[in-house]
């Protein structure tokens, strides 16, 4: 009886077809930073690993029939491409164009999507891989650990998700080279697979501690909260992702400022007036007693939606330019009404009022928020890789 040899990769079609569609996961992933870093299931995940997470155009991990051999249900003439619109019946309705569920049904094709299952720390990574502390300086004291992960070298076995596809490639065609006289890709076998093998890296940088202060006043909407919330929800995340001891103060403040627990800062509602003096100032005294510049790399952030009792400008302002002196960089967001343009606000907002009269400027960071998408390019400004001072 003649024993049937099948190329071996055929065994394999299962996985590598899952590692394909992971990888077009990945990339649909990366395509979409802006909208999934606000996206309401991940922000409100309560802790889970893994979340749902809509991505335009990619189509569902699923089987199908063999229409080589017979005719199906629904079968096409194999005349479509990717993206036509199939299987329209009935008459077409009044409105024109895309809609969100409102009006009178349309006649145009809508945007599919597939809810992919990802990993929270997959997403995290992505967001990441650029971004670091910026200008973080020598201190007396190093305490710090900041891990980063290297493939350092190729081995015969380890996870399919590290399989080096260049150098499984070579191997292949070198084998092929000498057991068959033919230098070409094909009949592979397990021998000619090679893995990335990666190992963690520490290093020891100076000690920081990050303020979160976030306006808690009755003029932050539930819009303005949750962009306020996103943004610092990702922040904590980047910090406690990259650097192992770095310290985070929460600080919420209405006309009074007090400091809380991180779940107080993520689940405090809205009241009162605004005084954003009184959070600067708290900082401040919190920095002189327990995170002396001289020991530490200090970072204050700040959200708020810009309106401030009008007599506190001034002394906004001048504890805002000590903040700057005193810290590696302060960093303000000012989130404006969903759906509206940044030239909206007049000149009493503090954003414009911070970038007109702030007497140092250099370590400080402004940004405006219109949109959920606009979290992702805050984060990307105020961590974005700046010069490392020696």
């Amino acid at each position: 009886m003649a024993i049937q040899r099948n190329d071996w990769s055929l065994q394999r079609k299962g996985i590598m077809d899952q590692e394909r569609h992971k990888e077009r996961v990945r990339d649909a992933v990366k395509k979409n930073l802006g909208s999934i870093v606000s996206n309401e299931s991940i922000i409100l995940s309560d802790g889970r690993k893994t979340v749902k997470v809509p991505i335009r155009s990619l189509d569902e991990y699923k089987f199908r029939f063999d229409y080589r051999k017979q005719k199906h249900v629904a079968q096409g003439d194999g005349k479509s491409k990717v993206g036509d619109v199939v299987a329209r019946e009935g008459k077409p309705g009044r409105g024109q164009g895309q809609g969100k569920g409102e009006g009178p049904a349309g006649n145009q094709a809508g945007q599919d999507y597939y809810e992919a299952d990802v990993n929270i720390d997959d997403i995290a990574k992505l967001i990441f891989e650029d971004l670091q502390l910026p200008f973080l300086e020598e201190k007396a004291r190093q305490a710090v650990q900041s891990r980063t992960t290297k493939f350092t070298e190729i081995r015969k076995v380890g996870a399919m998700s590290n399989l080096d596809k260049r150098r499984s490639m070579m191997e292949n065609i070198k084998r092929n080279a000498m057991e068959r006289k033919r230098a070409e890709i094909g009949n592979f076998k397990k021998e000619d697979l090679r893995f990335k093998s990666w190992e963690e890296e520490v290093r020891y940088e100076s000690n920081a501690v990050v303020i979160s202060m976030m306006d808690v006043s009755g003029s932050m909407s539930e819009f303005k909260k949750y962009i306020a919330r996103s943004f610092f929800f990702w922040m904590v995340r980047f910090l406690r992702t990259k650097y192992d001891n770095v310290k985070i103060v929460f600080i919420s403040h209405h006309t009074e400022a007090k400091e809380v627990t991180e779940e107080q800062f993520f689940t405090q509602g809205e009241s009162g007036g605004t005084v954003v003096s009184s959070a600067y100032k708290l900082a401040l005294e919190i920095i002189k007693e327990r995170f002396p510049p001289k020991d530490w790399n200090v970072y204050p952030f700040h959200f708020s939606d810009g309106d401030n009792y009008y007599s506190d400008n001034d002394e906004a302002v001048r504890l805002a330019d000590e903040l700057i002196k005193t810290c590696n960089l302060f960093g303000y967001g000012e989130i404006g009404d969903e759906g509206t343009s940044s030239y909206r606000r007049a000149s009493g907002a503090l954003l414009s009022i911070y970038k007109e009269h702030l007497k140092q400027k250099a370590r400080f960071i402004g940004v405006r928020i219109d949109n959920k998408e606009d979290v992702y390019p805050a984060l990307k400004e105020f961590f974005g890789k700046r010069g490392l001072k020696a």
